[in-house]
């Protein structure tokens, strides 16, 4: 009986320390765990199929990005309630959260992975978990009257405590900080999703009678005419003016045989077939087939050439 009684009463501890331990985990560290599921709410709704196409997936993206890995972080160094204020503690986890995954894109630039969405996240993440387990840690070791603790039912408190407090002018400067980091890093975000991405180039190319880039027309009779395919493709990522010039460069002048200005949309191309009528003797002269953008003259944009043998009548 006796042995039974202090089973039951080793068995009550335990569960009590346990329940202890549970409640100062959930409530003692509410902020820590509320950033942790933020971060799993946004891996699932970024890679989960029909998760990924809901309103949610870019405000709560959002959020993450601009204040999770911050707020970690900031937990991890100032483990002490007295360390910052709440609004300093906020301020700055908007700019170290910019800071850290900036970072974390400039290291993965320089890895086979590069800034590509799955080993950002993964990194991103793993940085939250990572500050997460520090920070419960340092919390551990301080004394709890010391300690920074965010229960649930505290949030509305101190939510009302900061925006009832009068503003220090260090309070404004980090207020202004935080408005300039949120405008830059949605202008950001803006440019990243909406400006053309990947290499811009213009492709120009001539092809000869079997519409191939082989057997050119090369030996002409002065006033014979032959045609040669010219051909044009626009990867500006934007609507480009072209001016095509072609060119006989013979031994002691240069004449133009052909010009024509145009424009093409992003993608569009541009196939003609143009006649060539060269008008002077000589032998080894480069035909020349000069495209010019935007109506800057200074320097070819593309060139190709060819050589000719114009032969008397």
């Amino acid at each position: 009986m006796k042995t039974m009684k202090t089973q039951r009463s080793v068995n009550s501890s335990w569960l009590r320390r346990a329940a202890t331990r549970a409640d100062t985990l959930v409530n003692g560290h509410f902020d820590l765990a509320l950033a942790l599921g933020i971060a799993i709410a946004t891996v699932a709704l970024v890679f989960v199929p029909y998760l990924d196409s809901t309103f949610v997936r870019p405000l709560l993206g959002l959020v993450f990005v601009l204040l999770v890995p911050g707020y970690v972080f900031i937990a991890a160094f100032f483990p002490r309630k007295e360390d910052i204020s709440d609004i300093e503690r906020i301020a700055l986890s908007f700019g170290f959260s910019i800071c850290a995954l900036g970072l974390i894109g400039v290291g993965l630039n320089y890895t086979s992975w590069l800034i590509r969405l799955d080993p950002l996240m993964a990194c991103a993440v793993g940085f939250v978990v990572v500050c997460v387990y520090v920070s419960i840690v340092r919390r551990a070791a301080v004394p709890q009257v010391e300690r920074f603790a965010v229960r649930a039912r505290d949030v509305a408190d101190s939510t009302r405590r900061i925006v009832s407090q009068s503003p220090t002018r260090f309070d404004k400067a980090l207020t202004a900080v935080i408005l300039i980091s949120i405008v830059v890093s949605t202008a950001t975000f803006a440019y990243l999703v909406l400006a053309p991405t990947g290499d811009t180039f213009t492709e120009l190319y001539i092809l000869g009678p079997s519409g191939t880039a082989v057997d050119y027309p090369t030996q002409y009779v002065l006033g014979q005419v032959k045609n040669v395919t010219v051909g044009v493709v626009n990867q500006e990522q934007r609507d480009t003016t072209y001016d095509l010039v072609i060119r006989l460069n013979g031994t002691s002048n240069a004449t133009t045989l052909y010009t024509e200005n145009f424009t093409l949309a992003n993608g569009e191309t541009f196939q003609k077939s143009v006649p060539l009528k060269p008008d002077q003797i000589g032998q080894n002269m480069k035909m020349e087939f000069l495209l010019y953008r935007n109506s800057d003259f200074s320097a070819p944009y593309r060139e190709t050439y060819f050589w000719v043998n114009v032969t008397k009548p």
